[in-house]
């Protein structure tokens, strides 16, 4: 099965999945599928670095798979598992934690972030979650690995930790240094109501975000009250730079419908940004509740969802296993 690019990400399951992870991760990992090896995990134990309810974890385990199936991923090209099934992330995860240090840890921006200015009462999970990040990675000996800029610090950290693997155990090239995709074309989406924060599904209002499941009536709501400009569409970038709502809007309409940024400000320039919401919000309802309609016909049968991951589990075992083995050799354990 395995040649010599393999490709590994992981989604979180905490919830509703929006247009900011259909645009700048679902559809790559489509289109990834058809050129190399890929590996797709559902990543429910970084998910309890911040506590989950139970029940609504198991069920956005489930969405998250039913989401990955609407958008075109294909259980039979790619494989697609939850990460708590294979328990070689966690082994892999605390010899990697002997490996890693604590100073390349202490400058992870994402924890200063998240734990915000109480990191006392952080959990010690989302301290050294880019050390699991990068078990998940080096496991299946993953080359490439699809990213947001967001998440470029902890792959570094991945190539670090197996570089200094590969040292310490005197085994060159044991572990491959995995490879950031990035897609040139594709920019952040960010959030309805505020342009200068990313799209995201923890925002309080709704209104941020265009969910998956969203219906018409409601994309052409949110789209209808996202923030945007009272000046009129401009014919360049730069009158773009201190607009960062209108800028927003443009990107997404320029996005989905494959037109440069350049083409939809020559063809809009000097019209108002409600004509744009109309025309983005029409594209949004074509491209999105077809996605929406087949995740909640997917998610009427769990058992199939489930069977998917099974196998998803089986096939990734092999390969965690066979790793491991050669791992604990090098390592020294028994």
């Amino acid at each position: 099965m395995i040649k010599k690019k393999l490709v590994f990400s992981g989604v979180q399951p905490t919830g509703n999945l929006h247009l900011g992870n259909y645009l700048g991760a679902l559809k790559n990992f489509v289109s990834l599928q058809k050129e190399m090896n890929c590996i797709y995990c559902v990543v429910d134990l970084h998910a309890i670095t911040t506590f989950q309810n139970p029940v609504e974890l198991r069920k956005n385990v489930l969405e998250t798979v039913a989401s990955f199936i609407a958008t075109g991923l294909n259980p039979s090209k790619s494989i697609i598992f939850n990460q708590s099934s294979v328990s070689g992330h966690t082994e892999l995860a605390w010899i990697l934690n002997c490996v890693s240090r604590i100073g390349w840890l202490n400058r992870m921006t994402q924890f200063k972030d998240k734990a915000g200015s109480d990191r006392e009462k952080a959990s010690v999970g989302l301290y050294i979650y880019p050390n699991l990040m990068a078990a998940d990675i080096l496991l299946y000996k993953a080359t490439h690995v699809p990213v947001g800029a967001d998440q470029k610090q902890h792959l570094e950290l991945s190539r670090d930790i197996a570089q200094k693997f590969n040292n310490d155990f005197n085994c060159k090239d044991f572990f491959p240094l995995p490879e950031p995709l990035i897609p040139k074309n594709i920019s952040r989406v960010m959030s309805l109501r505020d342009g200068t924060k990313k799209m995201s599904k923890s925002e309080e209002s709704d209104y941020s975000r265009i969910n998956l499941k969203d219906s018409a009536d409601e994309i052409k709501k949110k789209i209808k009250k996202a923030k945007s400009d009272s000046d009129q569409i401009p014919d360049n970038h730069k009158e773009l730079v201190q607009k960062p709502e209108a800028s927003n809007l443009l990107n997404i309409y320029s996005e989905v419908s494959k037109i440069s940024l350049e083409k939809v400000l020559n063809e809009m320039c000097g019209k108002e940004y409600s004509f744009l919401k109309t025309k983005l919000a029409e594209l949004l309802i074509d491209e999105i509740t077809p996605v929406g309609k087949e995740i909640k016909k997917l998610m009427e049968d769990k058992s199939h969802l489930e069977q998917i991951l099974k196998k998803g589990t089986e096939k990734a075992n092999i390969i965690a296993e066979e790793n491991l083995k050669n791992i604990r050799e090098k390592v020294g354990l028994i």
